[in-house]
């Protein structure tokens, strides 16, 4: 549509006058926080902070302290995947998955005034935290923030492939906010065994996008598993751990979850199991890809089981 042809869809009431104007660029706007915090994957490690309050045997706090809890995951989250792609920035420019990221493109400018912000809203979130549920709680986001921002991302990702195995530790910090926000002390059997099964889930999960992207970590020097030993040998060692964690998310089953938990996590963890064994058959990108997202269904199965038995068995 040209400005002429727009400038008379607005004068005769088609189209809102300024729409044309404003709607992109608030849009572009929207994209670009999403991308830039990752908020995708800090919405799903909010989730994991509710799993954690679902699955620890006692009365859960307000629904009110929870929502400011989960946004207080998000919130550190967010933080330190801002954090990671500011310091990731001569990386993101030589993958091809990660080129058009805003500070590998220029769009935004790499300074000091984006770390501040970061910065801020890392202690907003802890701070919210302490304040929604308790001192414990926030110490479990600020960990998981501070494992991803400074403990992978500057510390390991460019020295070893053991990067995203310790680094992995992010995601379970939010199960223990959320076990810590109903029961601020060390947490009970089924949290700490889901914060477990987080912890082990991890590098399958990510070890799996890796064989797709293999040749960009290459290019970039990134030792991640794949690049390290190759694509066969990663693909076995990622069916031993998927074996194993969803062996673990059976463990809950002996402290008293039931069978909305044991359908969730067989049904799951067979589906991941499944495509792992494809994928140790044949290495390729395309089974990679299959079983990220079989990753990605058994985590969600599993947690939407132990909603759904809180939720309707109480």
């Amino acid at each position: 549509m040209t400005t002429q042809v727009k400038a008379t869809a607005a004068a005769s009431g088609a189209i809102p006058a300024q729409a044309g104007i404003h709607r992109a660029p608030i849009l572009h706007a929207l994209r670009l926080a999403y991308g830039l915090f990752k908020l995708r994957i800090g919405i799903v490690i909010g989730f994991t902070a509710l799993g954690g309050v679902v699955v620890t045997p006692a009365p859960a706090p307000a629904a009110w302290r929870l929502a400011i809890l989960v946004l207080a995951v998000i919130g550190a989250a967010a933080a330190a995947g801002g954090f990671n792609q500011y310091v990731e920035r001569d990386l993101d420019r030589l993958m091809s998955r990660t080129r058009r990221r805003p500070f590998a493109t220029g769009e935004l400018p790499a300074n000091r005034s984006f770390l501040w912000l970061l910065g801020t809203v890392l202690v907003l979130s802890v701070a919210a935290a302490a304040w929604a549920a308790n001192a414990l709680a926030a110490a479990y986001v600020f960990l998981g923030a501070f494992f991803y921002g400074v403990v992978y991302t500057v510390w390991l990702k460019r020295r070893t492939w053991w990067n995203i195995v310790i680094g992995g530790a992010a995601g379970s910090f939010a199960v223990l906010a959320g076990a810590a926000a109903v029961l601020p002390e060390v947490p009970a059997a089924v949290p700490a065994l889901l914060a477990a099964v987080l912890f082990l889930w991890t590098p399958p999960h990510f070890w799996s996008l890796a064989i797709t992207c293999r040749d960009d970590y290459t290019r970039a020097g990134v030792p991640m598993l794949p690049v390290v030993i190759g694509d066969a040998r990663c693909a076995r060692v990622i069916l031993i751990h998927t074996a194993v964690l969803v062996a673990l998310s059976l463990v809950p089953l002996a402290y008293g979850m039931g069978w909305l938990y044991a359908a969730g996590a067989l049904g799951g963890g067979a589906w991941f199991v499944l495509a792992s064994v494809r994928l140790a058959r044949d290495p390729s990108p395309a089974n990679a890809r299959r079983n990220f997202f079989a990753s990605l269904a058994q985590l969600s199965l599993l947690l939407l089981a132990a909603f759904a038995e809180r939720a309707l068995l109480g």
